[in-house]
């Protein structure tokens, strides 16, 4: 992934984990799983948690911690009300975007 993906990814990556979240809690690990999965395999473990972190301050998700065979206890994240509420509008944010650059992209050619 070069620079630019990293840049762009940097901006959208709260509004991914939100969606990932959406209709399922998770903990830590796991979500760096399926961002994985879902194709963002150069995203360090320590940005999701970092992004973690950012959403749980900002009241943007429920976190409950559950008892782990070993270690310590996971941190389980559930989107609630105001997660729901920014998602909608990352998601009207991002149809505009993308619209207005497939716009530009369709006059350039």
């Amino acid at each position: 992934m070069g620079k630019q993906m990293t840049e762009m990814l940097k901006g959208t990556l709260e509004g991914i984990v939100l969606a990932l979240l959406t209709g399922k809690a998770a903990y830590g690990y796991e979500i760096t799983t399926l961002l994985r999965e879902q194709g963002f395999t150069e995203i360090a473990e320590g940005t999701v948690y970092a992004l973690l972190v950012r959403i749980e301050q900002k009241g943007l998700v429920d976190v409950e911690k559950r008892p782990s065979e070993k270690g310590p206890p996971r941190k389980v994240y559930t989107l609630n009300a105001q997660g729901k509420t920014e998602l909608n509008e990352f998601w009207n944010t991002w149809s505009f975007l993308s619209e207005r650059l497939e716009q530009l992209r369709k006059e350039g050619n």
